[in-house]
């Protein structure tokens, strides 16, 4: 076993969260871990499954400074909150099913994930750790991605991104400001693990060294070894198909 390291890629929202998926549900060798960054056409933002499409609007307007309909907006297939994806550093890995990564609590598989990203940030001098503690635990089956999914909980935290760390997010050691989240979705072919990188928190890192440190500390937590390979052969229709859902007004205004 091998962990696949994919190419990168550049999409839309509604294309970039259908290629998360299928790489969970289509991946030709099953059995192999899988990690892709990937990047975004234009100014985009995606929110968790479980949001209310009225308090996204909401908050884009209250807190991006602009409607909706300036940005890509996509309901991601993982839990979470709002993310701003303009300036961030995206990432998906897969652990399918049987790892034993993918057997274990979710806030187990989310801190080891963070726990490889924040030695890789270290690398390059970032003084970055997870979280330890929070007065709200994420639950087992979904990881918050940012504040926002707690804001309507805790109407003081306020913005979009990163201005409110969970416990396991990667944030400064000294300030505690957030540097990266994340969000999961478990189902009968694996884990899917959706991440997001806030560069303004991460100044001066050399991203394309972080790529490789980072993807070098997540083989060694799963104990398979590295290796690129190239982009799987999905089926086009099938690819357009859920590209097409995930871009149509009943995926986004789903609840």
């Amino acid at each position: 076993m091998i962990l696949h390291l994919l190419p990168t890629r550049t999409g839309g929202a509604a294309e970039n969260m259908a290629l998360d998926f299928l790489l969970l549900q289509r991946y030709p060798d099953t059995t192999a871990p899988r990690f892709r960054h990937y990047e975004w056409h234009r100014p985009a933002f995606t929110f968790g499954y479980a949001q209310k499409i009225g308090f996204v609007r909401e908050q884009l307007r209250a807190s991006a400074g602009s409607a909706p309909e300036d940005f890509d907006l996509c309901r991601r297939p993982t839990g979470g909150g709002l993310v701003d994806h303009r300036d961030d550093w995206t990432y998906a890995v897969v652990i399918p099913r049987g790892h034993p990564l993918e057997e274990v609590r979710a806030a187990q598989s989310y801190r080891l994930i963070h726990e490889a990203l924040a030695e890789a940030l270290r690398a390059q001098g970032i003084a970055a750790q997870t979280k330890l503690t929070d007065a709200e635990p994420m639950a087992d089956d979904d990881a918050p991605l940012n504040e926002v999914a707690a804001k309507a909980k805790s109407p003081a935290v306020a913005g979009v991104c990163f201005q409110r760390a969970e416990i396991h997010d990667v944030v400064h050691a000294s300030s505690g400001e957030k540097i990266a989240g994340a969000a999961q979705k478990r189902n009968k072919h694996g884990l899917l693990f959706q991440g997001s990188i806030w560069r303004p928190a991460a100044s001066g890192v050399d991203w394309e060294r972080f790529q490789s440190d980072f993807t070098t500390h997540i083989a060694a937590a799963l104990e398979v070894p590295p290796e690129d390979v190239p982009w799987p052969e999905f089926n086009d229709d099938e690819v357009s198909g859920l590209t097409g859902q995930y871009s149509s007004p009943e995926w986004i205004e789903l609840r």
